[in-house]
């Protein structure tokens, strides 16, 4: 029946009247894509006839349907119809008539992208490969991805050889040119090993090319960009040579010679202008600008894929690139405005988080180019047309964000171009928005005083911006008007530059705005703040306006859209130290907020508390405690371990209001009722840390000065909290160190005699001997500890033997608490208790553990406080800390190593020699100990011992190479740490490390070992640790120093291994893989294809059928991991022209598990 139906649709395809060929085509393609169809042979050659006959359709829509009616008809008829119709198609493609040719290539690249099997794609490339490659370049492209290696390279070997041989047509060696790039394009990183054939002859080509042929040069750079985008690990070696034709063919312009006077200066260049482009050279033939564009992508490509070269390309690249801002072709103009751009970008990327600048650093070679860059864009803004204003904005707006004081001393120069750009009657709004962002940047970069001559000039246009019509360019305008304002006035006194002339005027262009109902969100939201800035800057200036624009801003908080940014305005104009008349609106404001902390917005309740606190500080003594009290109870609920930020401004809001002496005493009975309760409850969260924990300790010093609340009462509180209670058991360890400290500063807090009577309660409870209740002892130990660390105990007598009775405790938590206690306490009276601490050591074999933590405590303490250690006690403890580094136990050395560690930041000069002797110890422990040491001496703030460690560091890192897994292992995770806090230690090992780093995350089959445990082997790997250890340094590393990282050698093989490797190997090779993704988009798309085979792997596993529920949940992390990496690698722009990607996207789409995870995933 079907086929019946067919041989009708068939016989009216052929009809007179196009309508009826376009309704039949249109039901052909109907048929065809239904499931049930299928085709004898007899009818397969007519249909495929037929299609064909179609395509020379002179009516173009039933052309386009019959293209249409290719893609599942490949899928319908048999192999060797397929080659037979690809056949013709390529005799059409070749042969044909001129008008024929499009839509037979459009044909067969449809025929050619629609193929499924590849015993068919084979058969198809066979027939096809040797015709295309001697005629065109697209189809087999869209082949090539599918291309075994073999047939790849015959193709590329055969458009070599084209290239090479003397005697081809110019336009055939152009094409087999663009041939090579378009393959690099499709297949990637397979075509690196080509390279070697292939960069030299286009070399050759650029620059032995005939003066007119521009295209061939055109294509040859193209294809240069591609290598460099495609292949970054095999190009490494041709990168100078690309780098200097680049920029030899950046100026490349023979029919043009540049004699116009380029350094005339720059103040009679406006008279000149008109006469400058009438003469402008203009030629329609000449399309040596495409050469020039094509130099500048290249070059743009050098610069994003190989950031290790920005020092050379500093000196080469960026004086060529500022040179060429006077291009006379606008679209290539804008590309190498986009080219400096990228250069900028990447200076940002790879200096990102260092401060210093030594004579090589990027940043310092960039600071020495900024006035040759303010020159030229200079030059770029007295340009007639707005495209080029708009691309020397964005320059300039890059400069600003990579070296933000850079233009100090050329504002002045600059401001004429602002100005032109703001107020002259031809500029866009786009051109106004770049002006205003730059100008906005510029501001809050520089110090004020910079723009004080030019704030005039500045602010007119600025203001007339302002009442521009079209939303982005007032809202960008408002911005900027909040800059002058900080500019303008910088501080109260104001002296030095007289602000008066500039404050009404300001005033009167945001009053218009602000008022002005029907306008855009972003408008009213800048407005807002604006409006808040000026009156927090200028209010004392102000005084008359203030009743007519504050209740404005009161209106604007019971808006729901602009409550958020009102609110915000608030807390500017309390903070301000002109301490501005608020009565008029005052008391609405108070009952807002409070309402306001009831809602559900977070980020609302959020700024309401700060605004509040800062209001009550500055206006205390007009709100009265009747507000206090219903601010109180609204606070209460707000205080829990869900959130903690939350928590930490809600019982600092409650301390501010305990501090207000005028309160009532109600305040403090709504305190003690409210909040206290739900602060014992949290205190017993083991989530409490940080900024909340600090609040909390605050919250009860402040409740034991608020005259109405008893001490002893709330100390019993306190520790009773810490009793286990029978619902949930016992409390956790962090929250009895939470307890603690609070315990330690209401002692304080309440004065010198209850503070000692606390201690001796505190003792008493270690003195009986009550083994059972060992919580109690537990915090009585803690709270001796913070207690000691605070205040001088030694006028307990015998304290630290008390305290060290508990080392005997069968309890392994108790021993911890008083060996951390004995050492806090030791922080209170080094001089008596440091000696006993040392003394100890030396006798008590069994608790050396224990008491190497106590005296672990006073050295962090110290070197966290700056204190000195005294020079014989320093003997003393190197003496006995050194005899310790060679321990059989982990534990011992890893205290031993955090002590030098911690030492050597207190006596850098003493302890860093005396470890560089033992890296060569013939002990691996000791070697191992000596590192880890180091580890722990590189903090984050600066230390007086950088400078004595920066010359020897190299012999600690290179341990890296010992033939002993625990000191290499140490040796990487002290690069991480250096890495991660001070990478400018590290930076010059780099070319020598990164090697051997990478050795390290290769599986050693030597590590490797079998366990016979009777019934059944068990295979352990001691490399694991190492390996993770690895990746994790390399992550480090991509943040602090990607310049020195070569990204494309390390993806293959080093961290594709990874991808396949154990879980806790896996987990941090998928967080690089994401930020390569991010960071180096081009050097992990060239290697696309070869990562997806793992990742797919991970995806699709299944744990065991009896696996436990801690491996399932594993299973799981993992999973999550790897899509998050895919999500990652789907951003990157281009990562669809790998077919194996494509595939595993499918994959993903076609199981609704996977799909749900990546969704959730995607949209975090």
């Amino acid at each position: 029946m079907a086929n019946l139906a067919i041989t009708s649709i068939l016989e009216k395809m052929t009809g007179k009247d196009k309508d009826y060929r376009y309704m039949a085509t249109s039901d052909l393609l109907n048929e065809l894509n239904k499931e049930g169809f299928r085709a004898d042979a007899d009818l397969e050659i007519k249909l495929s006839n037929i299609v064909l006959q179609q395509l020379d359709d002179a009516a173009g829509d039933v052309s386009g349907l019959a293209v249409k009616c290719l893609a599942p008809l490949v899928k319908k008829v048999s192999e060797t119809r397929l080659v037979e119709m690809t056949n013709k198609l390529c005799d059409k493609l070749l042969n044909g008539k001129d008008q024929h040719r499009d839509i037979a290539s459009i044909a067969l690249k449809t025929i050619v992208s629609e193929v499924t099997t590849s015993a068919v794609a084979q058969c198809v490339l066979v027939s096809l490969s040797p015709q295309l490659i001697k005629g065109i370049t697209s189809p087999v492209t869209s082949l090539a991805s599918s291309l075994s290696d073999d047939l790849l390279a015959k193709a590329t070997v055969e458009v070599v050889r084209n290239l090479r041989s003397k005697g081809v047509k110019p336009e055939m060696t152009r094409t087999n040119i663009q041939m090579i790039g378009a393959l690099s394009r499709a297949v990637g990183y397979r075509f690196g090993s080509h390279l070697g054939d292939t960069v030299p002859v286009l070399i050759n080509y650029c620059t032995s090319a005939s003066e007119n042929d521009e295209e061939l040069r055109e294509y040859s750079l193209q294809a240069l960009e591609s290598f460099l985008l495609r292949c970054p690990r095999d190009i490494s070696s041709y990168c100078d040579e690309i780098l200097h034709l680049t920029l030899e063919y950046l100026s490349y312009d023979p029919n043009f010679t540049d004699n116009m006077e380029e350094d005339t200066d720059d103040e009679n260049h406006e008279e000149e202008e008109d006469d400058e482009s009438a003469t402008e050279y203009t030629d329609d033939e000449d399309v040596s600008w495409k050469v020039r564009r094509a130099a500048a992508k290249c070059l743009a490509a050098l610069i994003v894929s190989r950031p290790e070269m920005l020092s050379k390309l500093y000196e080469e690249a960026c004086p060529k690139l500022i040179d060429r801002f006077k291009e006379r072709e606008e679209n290539v103009k804008m590309d190498v405005f986009n080219t400096f751009i990228e250069l900028l970008r990447q200076t940002g990327n790879v200096t990102k988080g260092q401060t210093d600048m030594n004579e090589l650093s990027p940043r310092w070679l960039l600071k020495q180019e900024v006035p040759k860059i303010v020159k030229s864009i200079n030059r770029q803004l007295r340009e007639k047309t707005i495209k080029t204003k708009v691309g020397a904005f964005s320059v300039l707006k890059e400069l600003v964000v990579v070296l933000p004081d850079c233009l100090a001393d050329h504002i002045g120069s600059l401001i004429s171009g602002i100005e032109k750009a703001l107020s002259d009657k031809s500029s866009t709004s786009n051109l106004k928005i770049e002006a205003l962002i730059f100008t906005r940047l510029v501001l809050a970069s520089h110090s004020p005083s910079v723009f004080h001559p030019y704030i005039k000039a500045l602010s007119s246009p600025v203001l007339s911006a302002v009442g521009e019509r079209y939303y982005k360019v007032t809202a960008e305008a408002l911005r900027v008007c909040g800059e002058l304002v900080r500019v303008v006035r910088p501080n109260i006194e104001g002296y030095g530059f007289d602000f008066k002339p500039y404050v009404h005027p300001i005033y009167n262009a945001i009053m218009t705005r602000l008022t002005n109902q029907d306008q855009d969100q972003e408008v009213k939201e800048c407005a807002i703040s604006c409006m808040g800035l000026l009156v927090s800057t200028f209010g004392d200036n102000l005084r008359a306006e203030l009743p007519a624009c504050l209740p404005v801003l009161v209106d604007r908080m019971g808006n729901e859209i602009t409550r958020l940014t009102a609110v915000k305005a608030f807390a500017v104009i309390a903070t301000s130290p002109l301490n501005i008349d608020l009565s008029c609106v005052l008391e609405h404001v108070i009952a807002e907020l409070t309402a306001f902390l009831r809602k559900a917005n977070r980020a609302l309740r959020q700024a309401t508390l700060g605004t509040l606190n800062s209001l009550i500080v500055a206006y205390g003594d007009k709100i009265g405690s009747s507000a206090y009290e219903i601010i109180i109870v609204e606070l209460s609920s707000l205080i829990s371990d869900s959130d903690l930020h939350m928590t930490a401004l809600a019982l600092e809001l409650c301390c501010t209001l305990m501090a207000d002496k005028r309160a009532s005493p109600n305040v403090g009975l709504a305190v003690r009722n409210k909040v206290l309760p739900q602060a014992l409850t949290l205190i017993k969260s083991s989530l409490l840390q940080g900024q909340a924990l600090m609040a909390l300790q605050n919250f009860f010093a402040a409740l034991v000065y608020s005259a109405n609340t008893s001490f002893d009462a709330l100390l019993d509180s306190l520790l009773s909290s810490a009793k286990p209670s029978p619902q949930s058991g016992g409390v956790a360890k962090q929250a009895l160190c939470s307890i603690a400290q609070c315990v330690a500063v209401l002692c304080l807090a309440a004065g010198d005699q209850k503070c000692s009577t606390t201690v001796k309660m505190l003792t008493d409870i270690l003195r009986d001997d009550s083994s059972s209740n060992s919580a109690k002892q537990h915090l009585a130990l803690l709270c001796l500890g913070e207690i000691g660390r605070r205040k001088d105990l030694s006028s307990h007598a015998h304290i630290e033997n008390i305290v060290i009775e508990s080392f005997q405790s069968p309890f392994e938590e108790i021993k911890s608490a008083a060996s951390y206690a004995l050492g806090n306490i030791a922080v209170g009276n080094l001089s008596k208790y440091l000696p006993f601490i040392l003394d100890q050591i030396d006798n008590q074999q069994k608790k050396q553990y224990l008491l190497l933590h106590s005296l672990k405590e006073v050295i962090v303490r110290q070197s966290v406080d700056k204190a000195e250690f005294q020079d014989s006690s320093v003997e003393k403890i190197l003496k006995l800390l050194f005899n310790h580094c060679e321990s059989e136990e982990e534990g011992v050395r890893n205290v031993v190593a955090e002590c030098l560690g911690k030492i050597a930041l207190i006596e850098p000069a003493k302890l860093v020699p005396a470890l560089k002797v033992r890296t060569t110890s013939p002990a691996a422990f000791t070697r191992a100990t000596v590192v880890i040491a180091v580890k722990y001496s590189i903090v984050e703030r600066p230390e007086k011992i950088d400078e004595i460690i920066y010359p020897e560091i190299s012999s600690f890192l290179m341990l890296i190479k010992d033939h002993d897994r625990h000191v290499r292992r140490a040796a990487v995770l002290a690069l991480s740490t250096a890495a991660h806090n001070k990478p400018n230690l590290i930076k010059g090992l780099l070319p020598e490390l990164l090697p051997l780093l990478y050795d390290q995350t290769i599986v050693k089959q030597e590590l490797i070992r079998t366990v016979d445990l009777g019934p059944f082997k068990h295979i352990v790997d001691d490399g694991l640790e190492l390996r993770k250890a690895a990746f994790e340094c390399v992550d480090t590393l991509l943040d602090s120093c990607l310049d020195q990282v070569n990204p494309s050698s390390f993806i293959v093989p080093y961290l594709k291994s990874g991808l396949d490797d154990h879980y806790d190997v896996k987990m941090p090779c998928h967080l690089i893989l994401s930020k390569l993704a991010d960071k180096c988009p081009s050097a992990v798309l060239a290697v696309l294809d070869s990562l997806v085979d793992p990742l797919l792997k991970t995806i699709n596993f299944k744990p065991k059928q009896d696996a436990v529920k801690q491996e399932v949940d594993r299973n799981e992390d993992m999973i999550r991991s790897a899509l998050r990496a895919i999500a990652s690698l789907n951003r990157i722009s281009g990562g669809d022209c790998s077919l194996k990607f494509k595939h595993l996207m499918n994959e993903i789409s076609k199981s609704s598990t996977l799909w749900e995870k990546y969704h959730s995933i995607r949209n975090e």
